[in-house]
């Protein structure tokens, strides 16, 4: 292929495609290759333009940040006066393009697969250009809790000592029902005493749920959608985090690790807050951008969508796609496996339930997917 004469960045957001030729140069065989900047269709095309001279044919090619290298996605013929036009699948919300000229007899355009998906449905994209593959997906489609996928917690409390709730396995704080998982935290007519609580009894029960010993890996793309309750009064909160599969772990936590991917607290009403345990002082607590994220935007009462992309050397929070926090640190307590986990509970400290929060309250789970 020629030397290439135009390369271009596309935005999430939509850009008009300008008359005017962008970074236009030729090479010592006159073969010139111009594009202008691409043009957002939808959320899942582009189109590009432009015109080459000295050859008939045109290879668009895209980056691919994860390779280190430009990948083909396009061969065209240039129509009358050399102009080409292309239809371009974007897989990414920001992608750069170029145009080189090619070579009539070369092979026909290789394109990856469009969209294509497995059991966890639409399969995401790598940052090096491949495709998650699914190991886990609940869709709570049942009537019921799926027990060969969740095993429910019990005997467990959490929260302040002024209103902590006692984890039951009980239809009132765990249910599944029109296509999701609702756990609940509830007031009970008289405190009960609950195995693990050394204190007085308590007068609130809740639901959490976790793979426990049913379900685990090490490294990955661990993706769940949920609701909270809408509310701005403190004392809940709600989690979707990861712990390490006791079966293949023995050091302490905190530096046996745990993998917050979000928190949410009422107090907080919209913010998801993500932490990252890992060391046997916790980092001397909350470091944003290290171990922790104070500006992750999630509005409570509506479904946000929370992923962590993890490896040996990395791990990245999302939050309705926007990246919230990297980790590089490589440490040990991030090569092991771990569980998944869905807790409902009330708040601790900064966020102490002091009756103002509705309840019962929910944490509603439309699907919880792993890849690998």
């Amino acid at each position: 292929m020629r030397l290439v004469l135009a390369s271009l960045l596309l935005m999430a957001a939509g850009l008009p495609a300008p008359d005017a030729a962008d970074g236009l140069r030729a090479d010592a065989h006159k073969v010139r290759v111009r594009m202008s900047l691409p043009q957002t269709v939808d959320a899942d095309t582009a189109r590009l333009r432009g015109r080459v001279t000295g050859r008939d044919t045109v290879v668009i090619q895209r980056y691919a940040a994860g390779r280190h290298r430009w990948i083909r996605v396009e061969r065209l013929r240039a129509g009358s006066e050399g102009v080409f036009r292309a239809t371009v699948r974007r897989t990414h919300r920001r992608e750069r393009y170029r145009a080189v000229a090619g070579r009539a007899e070369s092979p026909a355009r290789v394109v990856p697969p469009a969209n294509p998906t497995d059991g966890c449905g639409r399969r995401p994209v790598k940052g090096n250009g491949t495709f998650w593959s699914c190991t886990f997906v609940e869709n709570f489609d049942g009537a019921e809790l799926d027990r060969n996928l969740w095993r429910p917690q019990t005997g467990f409390p959490s929260g302040s000592d002024s209103g902590r709730p006692c984890y039951i396995d009980d239809p009132s704080v765990i249910a599944v029902r029109d296509g999701a998982l609702h756990l609940s935290v509830r007031p009970v007519p008289e405190p009960i005493d609950c195995p693990g609580l050394k204190k007085e009894p308590t007068a609130h029960v809740a639901g959490m749920v976790s793979t426990y010993r049913l379900f685990s890996q090490q490294y990955g793309r661990f993706e769940a959608r949920i609701r909270n309750t809408a509310t701005e009064a403190p004392g809940l909160q709600e989690a979707f985090w990861l712990w390490p599969d006791d079966r293949y772990d023995s050091a302490l936590w905190p530096a046996a690790g745990e993998i917050d991917i979000a928190e949410t607290y009422s107090s907080h009403p919209e913010l998801a807050i993500p932490f990252l345990h890992y060391t046997w002082n916790d980092n001397g607590g909350p470091r944003p951008g290290l171990n922790t994220a104070w500006d992750c935007t999630a509005r409570r009462g509506v479904f946000n969508t929370f992923a962590l992309e993890w490896n040996a050397n990395r791990l990245e929070i999302l939050v309705n796609g926007t990246s919230c926090l990297v980790n590089t640190s490589g440490d040990a307590a991030f090569r092991k496996r771990y569980i998944v986990a869905l807790t409902q509970a009330l708040g601790a400290t900064g966020n102490e339930y002091d009756g103002r929060a509705p309840l019962p309250a929910t944490m509603t789970v439309d699907y919880v997917k792993v890849w690998e």
